[in-house]
């Protein structure tokens, strides 16, 4: 029963209007996609990400999706507080997780204020709280590392130093899911650091770059399960999710299914790619080359929000 009530896609979102913005440092360290950010002063950087996300905001809401903006706190600094999705994820049953985060630099991301906020609206019936893994050096970075099929309750995790199997197994178990684990590599042969950015799963379509998924019996069984939900396999290269073609997300507004990603993202996809998706969902690119130069992006923007109503 708990199936047929759940929705993959969600008309609902929490995001972080970011204080002081910039390429963090620390989780340079394992993350290919992001990039040295040199040609302005920081307060200038801050302002093109602050426009950038205002001008996402917008459109969203125009999508008719439901945006609940919050404002970073200003101390401490907080450079990836844009990216709320890694540190807290909302589930169907009311329930809400906290995550252990690799970097000690986004820790206090982690706002229990936030949380309390959305009881005015939703119901949430517990916070399940993963940080005290942080203390082991064990990591699951919310669902930048887990990408849920929430209809066939099968969790995606990419194994990584963000990506721990304890904590995922834990997370599994309490939430009733099905780890389905792989390894996967760009180009240069760095693992890739978060799930997300190389597979999005919406409705009835699955964006994948399925040649970075190293070892071949992984790569099967990825698509063999894949297909076994009813997914329509969209494969992209390596240059692609280079360009955060992977890195989107399925929204839906009252009438429409809606594809959110980048508009770099969306100059990379092939015309077949983008008639195939147009199928299943509205695209709805958004511009974000500055907030881009972190390593995220549309995907890393939007945390979800599957609660039920009050």
């Amino acid at each position: 029963m708990r199936e047929k009530l759940t929705q993959q896609s969600t008309n609902a979102v929490v995001m972080i209007r970011p204080h002081r913005f910039y390429p963090n440092p620390e989780t340079a360290l394992d993350n290919a996609f992001q990039q040295e950010f040199v040609a302005d002063a920081p307060d200038t950087i801050s302002a093109r990400a602050q426009a950038e996300f205002d001008c996402a905001v917008e459109t969203l809401s125009a999508a008719g999706v439901v945006v609940h903006v919050f404002e970073d706190t200003p101390t401490p600094a907080k450079p990836d507080a844009v990216f709320p999705n890694n540190w807290f994820s909302t589930h169907h049953d009311g329930r809400v997780a906290l995550y252990p985060m690799h970097t000690p630099s986004r820790r206090p991301e982690r706002r229990l204020d936030l949380i309390e906020r959305l009881r005015e609206r939703y119901r949430v019936t517990e916070v399940v709280d993963y940080s005290p893994y942080e203390k082991r050096g064990l990591y699951l970075e919310g669902t930048g590392s887990l990408v849920l099929d929430h209809v066939h309750r099968i969790a995606y995790v990419s194994l990584s130093r963000r990506a721990d199997r304890e904590p995922l197994e834990k997370f599994c178990a309490d939430f009733a899911y099905e780890p389905l684990t792989f390894t996967s590599s760009g180009d240069d042969g760095r693992p890739i650091y978060h799930t997300n950015v190389m597979m999005c799963l919406g409705s009835q379509f699955a964006l994948v770059g399925l040649e970075m998924i190293d070892d071949p019996a992984q790569r099967e069984r990825v698509r063999a399960r894949l297909e076994e939900t009813g997914k329509t396999i969209i494969a992209l290269d390596c240059n692609q999710i280079a360009n955060f073609a992977g890195n989107a997300l399925d929204l839906r507004n009252e009438q429409d299914k809606l594809l959110v990603l980048s508009a770099r993202a969306a100059a990379h996809l092939t015309g077949e790619q983008r008639t195939t998706l147009e199928r299943f969902a509205r695209l709805l690119p958004l511009s974000l080359p500055t907030i881009e130069f972190a390593g995220g992006s549309a995907r890393c923007m939007l945390a979800t929000i599957h609660l039920p109503l009050r």
